[in-house]
């Protein structure tokens, strides 16, 4: 990563002026033990009146609406809109394939899960952003509050790649100790010699909206490389040799194209969300544009 990249922070004064009106939205009910700022579908004790229910035995007695008594002679329990957590995890890939491209992919990934973190703890979401593979020597802190801030960006600002384990293996690993339900984004550029469906299908079976962000350099989308050329794999260090001609480059991008609409069609086909953006496209446009019409944020 150049120092330029590392010098620049991931959150500026104007996106975060821009984040703090917006709002994570999760599709399904959830339950949390703390009460946050929003209302969700289940009856509970909390201010704004729901309904009323008839009395049991063992029910508090303080929520028993006895003007409602003195006019029908029969015991009833006040309902209320219970408020509850949301929980938002970030998974960002750090394998070697991710430190590429200007801006780097995974520079980019940093400030996507920066920009979408702040947003949940501007809402007093439980907030939890995590290197794949990176759980046991760099864990993750647990978020929330605006004041956690600084913990976030100090956590995102250590994340570095080489974590070259498969992708599968890293969400596994993240399914199997975390449970909470809301939103999971990950974020990565998908690729991983034993493929992206095994990952995924780990994530289905959590209770939680998945958004997978396909991110991808420009340099990836559209190569402008002619001649002989040696590709070396960054990750295990094999070898080709090529030479790019017309025809090679036009099954390059034929080859891409089919790549990201069998991921596109993969995710959507199983209920989750997914968007491929390139490192060119501004982190607060994909934010307020892209994902707020894919029903993240509002």
């Amino acid at each position: 990563m150049s120092s330029t990249q590392s010098s620049t922070p991931l959150l500026s004064p104007q996106l975060l002026a821009q984040l703090e009106r917006l709002e994570l939205v999760s599709r399904k009910i959830f339950r949390g033990r703390l009460k946050g700022e929003r209302r969700s579908k289940r009856k509970g004790q909390s201010v704004e009146f729901a309904d009323f229910r008839n009395y049991v035995a063992g029910d508090d007695i303080r929520f028993i609406d006895w003007n409602l008594y003195a006019r029908l002679d029969k015991l009833f329990l006040k309902l209320f809109l219970e408020e509850e957590d949301l929980h938002f995890y970030a998974l960002i890939d750090t394998s070697t394939s991710m430190d590429f491209g200007d801006p780097t992919k995974l520079q980019y990934a940093k400030q996507l899960a920066a920009a979408l973190g702040f947003i949940g703890l501007c809402r007093a979401d439980r907030v939890k952003i995590e290197a794949l593979g990176a759980s046991r020597k760099n864990p993750a802190p647990a978020l929330r509050g605006r004041s956690s801030m600084w913990r976030m960006l100090d956590y995102l600002n250590s994340i570095e790649p080489g974590d070259n384990i498969p992708l599968a293996q890293g969400v596994k690993d993240f399914c199997l100790r975390n449970s909470g339900q809301g939103i999971l984004v990950l974020i990565t550029d998908l690729m991983d010699k034993n493929g992206y469906e095994s990952a995924l299908r780990f994530l289905l079976a959590q209770n939680i909206d998945v958004y997978v962000i396909h991110v991808l350099s420009q340099a990836e989308i559209a190569p402008d490389v002619t001649g002989d050329l040696r590709l070396v794999d960054c990750e295990d260090g094999d070898i080709a040799e090529i030479t790019v001609s017309r025809p090679l480059l036009n099954r390059y991008q034929q080859t891409l194209a089919t790549f990201i609409e069998g991921a596109r069609e993969f995710c959507t086909r199983r209920g989750m969300s997914y968007l491929m953006t390139s490192t060119e496209t501004p982190v607060e446009q994909l934010v307020s544009n892209y994902l707020r019409q894919r029903g993240l944020v509002r």
